[in-house]
């Protein structure tokens, strides 16, 4: 399938972009008006763009529909400040009601039952609820157009930012599985970054690795191994040299059941060394792989 921006029409296209561009973190933006009226607003056009200075971007796009602005914009140009409250699991049907168009006379906090609390350095309040609390000055405002569905990237320095100590580990890193983030796909769909969402992949070995290409050619052009099987090996700063070969009870069944059928023994090894990446074993796969020759 192709698409051409353009050549469809712009809700369809916004579809496909928030389906394609996914999950995507949700910035819980509180702000006042010019007469100290509260709002809150979800978005998910939203990140952390640097930590020197703590930068972060969100942008309150135009609506499809008929181009209007939110109240969230107009607030920023009054104030240019904003509290970026992350979003769990918790609150996440209370933040859904919040993005209701409420006139401006209405109070999100209150429709929502949310708590709010005095912020130290903004004017606008924080979210007693919400794990992290970001208090934010306003840098720059950027137009990407007028149209319906344009952004404005509201692009803002984090002068304080609070923590719910309860999300925290015993090293005071910030748990995932504790905080229970929740982020927007395409539609109505959301998404839950804790329990068996979570996952970890390493980061790459101060040492380069060797990479994909540098794989045997019966590893690298396996039909067995996947893509995510094949970057683990390629991480490796070495392809290892196996002076004595450590045979568990499955490697010693397969050697001796394919003793006489290369092809097979080799198929077999490589779908238990699949099965031992998977569980994040890479020199015993090692292993198992180089058993077959």
């Amino acid at each position: 399938m192709r698409i051409i921006p353009g050549e469809i029409k712009t809700g369809q296209l916004h579809a496909y972009l928030l389906g394609a561009v996914a999950p995507r973190p949700i910035c819980f933006a509180s702000t006042v008006d010019s007469e100290g009226r509260p709002n809150l607003a979800p978005f998910s056009f939203f990140n952390v763009f640097g930590s020197n200075p703590p930068v972060l971007v969100f942008s309150p796009a135009r609506r499809v529909r008929d181009n209007t602005v939110k109240h969230t914009l107009d607030n920023i140009y009054a104030t240019k400040e904003v509290v970026v409250n992350v979003v769990n699991y918790d609150m996440v049907q209370q933040m859904n009601l919040a993005s209701c168009e409420y006139p401006p006379n209405v109070n999100e906090f209150t429709k929502a039952g949310f708590t709010p609390v005095a912020s130290e350095f903004v004017k606008p309040f924080r979210v007693k609820e919400s794990p992290a609390q970001l208090e934010c000055k306003v840098l720059q405002v950027i137009k990407t157009g007028q149209g319906g569905g344009a952004g404005n990237l509201i692009i803002c320095e984090i002068v304080c930012m609070h923590l719910d100590e309860h999300v925290l580990d015993e090293n005071g890193k910030i748990d995932p599985h504790k905080i229970d983030l929740v982020a927007r796909m395409g539609g109505d769909h959301y998404c839950r970054a804790s329990g068996s969402a979570v996952f970890d992949v390493h980061k790459p070995n101060l040492e380069l690795g060797v990479g994909v290409d540098a794989l045997p050619e019966h590893i690298r052009n396996s039909h067995i191994l996947t893509g995510n099987n094949l970057g683990m090996l390629g991480n490796s700063t070495a392809i290892p040299v196996v002076s004595e070969m450590l045979y568990d009870d499955r490697l010693t069944e397969i050697m001796r059941a394919y003793e006489t059928d290369d092809a097979g023994r080799v198929n077999a090894l490589q779908i238990y060394a699949r099965e031992l990446l998977d569980k994040g074993e890479i020199d015993k796969a090692w292993q198992v792989l180089l058993a077959g020759g």
